[in-house]
């Protein structure tokens, strides 16, 4: 039991989890303002299209009521916030690619295999130190 709580306890604290704790708070409190900017000012905005409230526009079917002005406002904060998560991970993708260094080309051999005993040696070498053959040069 003591090893499963030591697991927990790494994992709940670990740099990820809070920061996708803070992530979901943030995400949150946009939803409030998307929700407020929807309700407050885009729904009587189209409401001047309908002469009415928009927000409570609705359908009665067999003495149901069915609030399509709420689900179309729900609708438009949904294409909000993923417009601006979007344009928000469009450039930290952006900005992560400008962070990453060019790949280098490889550096150029500093050794070589002496073709008669088989021995790493300087590229530079003019007679194998292991063998004393002579070399060619390459």
């Amino acid at each position: 039991m003591k090893k499963a709580w030591n697991e927990f306890k790494t994992f709940a604290f670990k740099g990820n989890v809070m920061d996708m704790a803070v992530g979901v708070i943030i995400g949150a409190a946009f939803g409030a303002i998307v929700s407020s900017l929807v309700g407050d000012i885009i729904s009587p905005l189209i409401g001047l299209l309908f002469k009415q409230d928009f927000s409570t526009l609705t359908a009665t079917v067999n003495e149901v009521e069915i609030h399509y002005g709420a689900f179309i406002a729900a609708v438009i904060n949904f294409l909000i916030v993923a417009l601006v998560l979007f344009a928000v991970i469009k450039a930290f993708n952006k900005a992560s690619d400008l962070k990453k260094k060019p790949e280098e080309a490889p550096a150029a051999p500093t050794t070589k295999v002496c073709p008669f005993c088989k021995t790493e040696i300087p590229i530079g070498a003019t007679r194998c130190p292991h063998c004393t053959s002579e070399l060619e040069d390459k």
